[in-house]
């Protein structure tokens, strides 16, 4: 009842925060009734809550938990995705003077680039309103139940009701405040946390002592995914085209530490539980049994705050998407409020079809999103030109290797093992990712030399 008292709460100031936007500038682009654009601790605010979605906060618990320290750690270095997401804003927009990533792409590789981006894209967002409404189900009740369907129904009507009020600008606004509240909630979880009976931070620091262990190997894969990865998140894109370079950086570098502490308190927290569980507990059973009820409602408060608010974001995203980058409609509020309730129904039918694949596939969207790293070394950094084949070579590699690992997770496949004696899926993953980094930058290096030639033979 509780739960249910504080997302009541939580839905209710949201609405009355979200504005009834009329403007296309507004609904699409986040800009108040004076077309002004947002300020930088809005944008702040705004990367924060969305990108400490629910699943990151869960998935960096988990982490700490079977991982120790290292885990916490690989978790939290994706999100020096906000330092690389702001140096491809940055170079993006004020040297190459494109509006947008696509705009980008189609001038680099036509058509093929925005068809495979916008695809990329499409189905991240469809499995962000999946993945967070199945975490937000999962704290109701159990899968399948009334409970869980109604809490599931209930929130993306609700999340969807005032969405659809003021698009962009909505989002900016209850971010702010969804923000403020997950700070808060968080610090109050930090304090239970290092004044809990047998918290040792010598312990906690000495929790991974395996150096080739799987939070050590995942760190890994981090550092190499974390070029690309913001690339293809829309949702931190679309914040990076709204406000002057100056806020448009500074909101970029304050989002990352903020985000790092963030994870690394839910990390702390699991890596605390991990280090004094019983044989064959899970997590929350754990978590439950050292801190009690009181300190799981702040946890499951943390989960709700972050699902809402990311839901919110990927909506408007969604109608950004849709509308403005891939021109399926006039850029009318109207028309993106009926792309935000398609992307909704998207994601309850896969998610009451009970597809694990579509979660899976949320797991190695990093991997697929490394097709992204050559154009950030080769296009927009070095500002070179290169063939559209190898492009279509990089995509085909990544897609390719995404598909690989999740089979691999999934017990469908088995062919890494043989091949590089690797057991563990985060070595897996490794192997994985610095195979289409280096096979991605080898097809562009060939393809920046073939554009050469050709551009020499033209010449003779």
């Amino acid at each position: 009842m509780s739960l249910i008292l504080i997302v009541g709460v939580m839905v209710l100031i949201s609405f009355l925060l979200s504005p009834r936007t009329k403007t296309a500038d507004g609904f699409f682009r986040g800009f108040n009734e004076n077309g002004a654009p947002p300020s930088l601790w809005t944008l702040v605010f705004s990367q924060v809550t969305t990108w400490i979605f629910a699943r990151s906060l869960m998935n960096a618990a988990i982490l700490g938990y079977y991982y120790g320290i290292a885990g916490a750690l690989a978790y939290a270095a994706y999100y020096l995705s906000f330092l690389t997401g702001g140096l491809i804003i940055d170079r993006i927009r004020f040297e190459h003077g494109q509006d947008s990533i696509q705009n980008f792409l189609r001038d680099h590789f036509g058509r093929l680039g925005t068809s495979s981006y916008n695809i990329v894209v499409a189905v991240r967002l469809l499995s962000e309103v999946f993945a967070n409404l199945l975490v937000i189900g999962v704290l109701f009740g159990a899968a399948g139940s009334n409970a869980y369907t109604f809490g599931v129904i209930a929130i993306a009507v609700l999340t969807l009701g005032y969405s659809m009020m003021g698009g962009l600008r909505a989002s900016l606004r209850t971010d702010v405040f969804q923000t403020l509240v997950l700070i808060a909630v968080l610090l109050m979880l930090l304090i239970q946390t290092l004044t809990a009976d047998h918290f040792s931070i010598q312990a906690v620091m000495a929790s991974s002592p395996d150096a080739s262990g799987p939070g050590w190997v995942l760190l890994a894969v981090a550092l190499l995914q974390i070029w690309s990865y913001p690339m293809h998140d829309p949702v931190m894109m679309d914040r990076g085209f709204l406000a002057d370079r100056t806020t448009t950086w500074r909101s970029f570098m304050h989002a990352a530490w903020i985000s790092i502490i963030g994870i690394l308190i839910f990390g702390l927290l699991g890596v605390h539980a991990g280090l004094l569980k019983s044989e064959g507990e899970a997590l929350v059973a754990t978590l439950t049994r050292l801190f009690g009820e009181p300190t799981m409602l702040l946890f499951n408060a943390a989960l709700v705050i972050s699902a809402l608010s990311t839901l919110d974001s990927t909506l408007s995203s969604a109608a950004k998407l849709s509308i403005v980058d891939m021109r399926l409609a006039a850029p009318h509020p109207n028309n993106g409020r009926l792309a935000m309730a398609l992307f909704l129904v998207g994601g309850l039918f896969f998610l009451f079809l009970g597809s694990k694949d579509l979660f899976a596939a949320v797991a190695v969207s990093g991997t697929a999103s490394m097709f992204l790293a050559p154009v950030l070394f080769f296009c927009i950094l070095g500002r070179r030109r290169v063939a559209r084949w190898s492009y279509a070579l990089a995509f085909f590699c990544a897609m390719t290797a995404g598909a690989v690992y999740m089979l691999e997770a999934g017990g469908q496949l088995t062919l890494l093992e043989p091949l590089f004696g690797v057991s563990h899926k985060y070595a897996k993953l490794l192997i994985l990712c610095v195979g289409v980094l280096a096979a991605g930058c080898t097809a562009f290096a060939l393809g920046m030399r073939s554009i050469a030639l050709k551009a020499g033979e033209e010449m003779a």
